[in-house]
């Protein structure tokens, strides 16, 4: 499995505490290989969410191992997987989660800032030009659509060259033209750069452009299927 662009081996992961503590991922066990689309489905409840986290290390599991891009999460402590995380993996969330207060620019450049890099600025103004937003820089999210932010959202989560993209939802909040268009800019970031995309959706017809999809049900994976 240390080929696998990411590797979850016997993953169990529960959340909250005492009397609310739920049992959310159980013994899950999963291989994505390098350049692959895959589509994580299933109801409402069943973990989709939970599982995307837990491969991009947001979440760790109580039990099991995730490895992702040849390094053992659980090996990691919380600082030196929050720079792995910066490095080598893209997360896009479906509400954008965008600095308010900081221009899209600057937003884009947030994480390679972060990562004490100097040429943030100018990395951040061509991966804006690559998603289309070049006439948007210094625009805030408040006065940008749904669709340009999340296009900002996309540009920061590639601007480090990611090997792997997770992408939660990320048309759930857009309407269908620009849904497709959010769509369509993933899936040619995946082809252009080589990158892994993994995505949460409830959309079958966004799932089924995927090579792969992953269908969980309470926590469990239930079937899997190639699309491609």
């Amino acid at each position: 499995m240390q080929d696998k662009a990411i590797a979850l081996q016997d993953v169990d992961l529960s959340l909250g505490r005492g009397a609310a503590r739920v049992h959310i991922l159980k013994g899950v066990s999963l291989g994505i290989d390098r350049g692959e689309a895959v589509g994580l489905v299933g109801p409402s409840g069943s973990g989709k969410s939970t599982l995307l986290m837990t491969m991009a290390g947001l979440e760790r599991p109580d039990s099991g191992r995730v490895i992702v891009d040849g390094t053992d999460l659980s090996g990691l402590d919380e600082d030196a997987l929050a720079r792995f995380r910066g490095r080598r993996i893209g997360i896009v969330f479906q509400s954008f989660h965008l600095v308010p207060t900081m221009t899209a620019l600057e937003n884009v450049a947030l994480p390679l800032e972060l990562a004490g890099e100097d040429d943030a600025f100018d990395r951040a103004e061509a991966e804006m030009q690559a998603v289309g937003l070049g006439h948007r820089l210094h625009h805030y999210p408040a006065q940008l659509s749904g669709g340009e932010q999340q296009r900002v959202a996309i540009a920061r989560a590639i601007v480090p060259n990611p090997a792997i993209l997770v992408a939660d939802e990320p048309t759930g909040n857009l309407d269908e033209n620009t849904g497709q268009s959010i769509v369509d800019l993933l899936f040619a970031l995946k082809r252009d750069r080589g990158a892994t995309l993994v995505l949460v959706t409830h959309d079958l017809a966004l799932a089924r452009l995927c090579d792969r999809t992953v269908r969980l049900r309470s926590g469990r994976i239930e079937a899997e299927a190639v699309t491609a």
